[in-house]
């Protein structure tokens, strides 16, 4: 197991302080604020802790503050009901007394039904790409010095985007992006580790695709980007040490919020989990 997938697997096993009550940390090098799908990630891991037998079927989540990476972070469960086939909890983030982050989290007994997918769509495989290694070590020396650490260090999760562009000097494009991703490491067998795994890395280059058309990226001082809600549906089990494809499109933006929507499928072509996100594109000067 990677170093990286290391780190990032204690950055999910939250502390539990009461019944319903867990703290979670931030990585040393966390850079400005907490990232999102860490948050997410680890609400989703409070969320299992007080459920047994159901896995999570969907989550839904809003971003209310910039979070602190100096502090750690309280998460407090609801046990809002215990139904014959649901189950709903609510999680809320708190920093400095205030909260930061709620989410509610839907799960399931595993029952049959009617089956349907839409396809996924033909792309090269991750192996034809180049790896995340070689493209950070081309850009390296072009990152702004105050990113150049963050950008290049060990990550828990590789990113293979089918459509190659130049970050750091965007043009206009159709805002739509493929990615294939995967952790960089070997996970455990768990269901609930491998959702949070995968919500984690759903924030990742979500609210990217609504920047294409507009030929500006998160390098950029013209933009001020933040998430501002995240949604998420799983539909299938998956393994997210294998490789998952990401389709991503932006249907809309205006009053500067960017819409996201994300499809999920394992490389065989199986619809794994749906994503949608709103967020902050504030155009800045």
């Amino acid at each position: 197991m990677s170093k990286a997938v290391e780190d990032l697997l204690a950055l999910m096993d939250l502390e539990r302080i009461e019944v319903n009550i867990f703290r979670g940390n931030s990585p040393a090098d966390s850079w400005q604020r907490v990232f999102g799908g860490q948050v997410i990630g680890q609400a989703l891991v409070a969320a299992c802790r007080t459920v047994e037998g159901r896995n999570a079927h969907s989550l839904h989540a809003y971003f209310l503050r910039p979070g602190d990476p100096k502090i750690p972070i309280l998460f407090e469960v609801d046990r809002i009901r215990d139904g014959k086939s649901f189950t709903t909890r609510r999680v809320v983030a708190i920093q400095h007394g205030q909260a930061i982050f709620s989410m509610s989290v839907s799960f399931q007994v595993d029952e049959g039904g009617y089956e349907h997918q839409i396809d996924m769509p033909k792309v090269p495989q991750p192996e034809d790409l180049p790896t995340e290694a070689e493209r950070r070590l081309a850009l390296a020396d072009k990152v702004p010095e105050p990113m150049r650490h963050w950008f290049s260090r060990e990550r828990p999760i590789e990113l293979r985007p089918v459509d190659q562009r130049d970050i750091l000097n965007p043009t206009p494009r159709e805002p739509v992006q493929h990615v294939w991703v995967r952790a960089t490491g070997p996970l455990p067998d768990s269901i609930a580790l491998q959702q949070v795994v995968l919500a984690y890395a759903s924030d990742m280059t979500l609210l990217d695709t609504c920047l294409l058309p507009h030929g500006v990226n998160w390098f950029s001082q013209a933009v001020q980007m933040a998430s501002l809600d995240h949604a998420m549906w799983f539909h299938q089990p998956f393994r997210c040490d294998e490789w998952l494809l990401y389709i991503q499109d932006s249907p809309s933006s205006s009053h500067a919020r960017g819409f996201n929507r994300g499809a999920i499928y394992t490389r065989e072509g199986l619809l794994v989990a749906s994503v949608a996100q709103e967020g902050l594109i504030r155009r800045q000067g």
